[in-house]
């Protein structure tokens, strides 16, 4: 049976290719979620794709997956900026953790700067718009590897 490798996105991501597209894109996150369960497919990997906007399921879901998935991808959205309790969370899984973000955040505001989350995350990918969910995934699949 292939590895479980759990993708979390964050608040607002459900708007994805709605929401300001010049910095996001016009792909939607169903999008996104498909192209990285076909990349999954074809390393081996099984993918499960989850969003919330509230900080407590993204919490929980990173437990859920402390006993179910090999790795886990991360878009905090702007939990990225406040979240100590997703930050604990991921402490508390032993996998791989890569963080996303679709835009570069250190090209924009000054509080979206710090990412409370990279503190735990094995990589960070930002900048590369959706494409980096993909690369965060053959990150994982190197790392499972390794």
């Amino acid at each position: 049976m292939p590895k479980l490798v759990t993708l979390l996105n964050g608040p607002n991501l459900n708007l994805l290719g709605l929401r300001q597209p010049e910095i996001y894109g016009r792909e939607t996150l169903e999008d996104v979620a498909a192209k990285v369960s076909d990349l999954g497919e074809e390393l081996g990997l099984r993918v499960k794709a989850l969003q919330s906007n509230h900080e407590g399921q993204l919490v929980d879901w990173i437990h859920e997956a402390r006993g179910t998935s090999a790795g886990i991808i991360i878009n905090p959205g702007a939990y990225s900026h406040t979240s100590v309790a997703i930050l604990d969370a991921l402490n508390a899984y032993e996998g791989p953790v890569i963080e996303v973000h679709i835009s570069n955040i250190h090209k924009r505001e000054a509080f979206r700067h710090h990412s409370y989350v990279s503190a735990r995350a094995d990589g960070v990918i930002a900048g590369c718009g959706t494409e980096g969910y993909l690369l965060a995934l053959r990150r994982i699949a190197s790392l499972l590897k390794a």
